[in-house]
């Protein structure tokens, strides 16, 4: 896997919405490094992306509570374990699961395997609530898909909360999980 400075300069072959996400970084100055790949299926692969770039890959979950009336997206370190009961208690909902691939589509314009961060670009009508685990916020960088599961992204921490996040008129809210049994 080769690295790369920001976006790929042929964009042929390439989803719209991979492509408007390395539009919207650029127009944002927000600087990151790219590595495209076959698509990461587990965090085993995205393990392997994640020792070229040098980074902690964040283990994405799109969660929603029982009647689908809330969405959420989490970010998490990959190495550790998602207890529901865990994250209910600190967001006041109980009964969360995994949301359908359509709500994902529908709400992020993403794909299950593509799970990210840029996504919320997409939720316009800001119905997704953005979850991070506290400890993703002690890195540096954070690695995430640009809406597609065949590139990856390493883009620092403060570029993603205090550009990118105010741009897409979202917020986040940290949450702590210990991830053990």
């Amino acid at each position: 896997m080769e690295v790369f400075e920001g976006s790929p300069k042929d964009k042929t072959g390439r989803l719209p919405r991979e492509v408007r996400t390395y539009e919207l970084l650029d127009s944002l100055g927000i600087e990151y490094k790219r590595v495209d790949h076959e698509a990461t299926p587990n965090m085993e692969a995205c393990n392997e992306v994640a020792k070229v770039l040098d980074i902690m890959i964040c283990k994405n979950l799109f969660l929603c509570n029982r009647q689908k009336t809330a969405f959420y997206l989490l970010l998490m370190p990959g190495e550790k374990k998602f207890k529901t009961k865990e994250l209910s208690a600190q967001i006041n909902s109980s009964r969360l699961s995994f949301a359908e691939p359509e709500d994902m589509l529908k709400y992020l314009d993403i794909e299950p395997g593509s799970a990210s961060i840029m996504g919320v670009m997409n939720d316009k009508e800001n119905m997704v609530q953005l979850l991070i685990d506290e400890d993703v916020l002690k890195f540096d960088h954070i690695g995430c898909h640009p809406c597609v599961c065949t590139s990856s992204l390493k883009i620092p921490t403060s570029d993603v909360l205090n550009r990118f996040l105010p741009a897409t008129h979202h917020d986040y809210k940290t949450v702590h999980l210990v991830g053990e049994d």
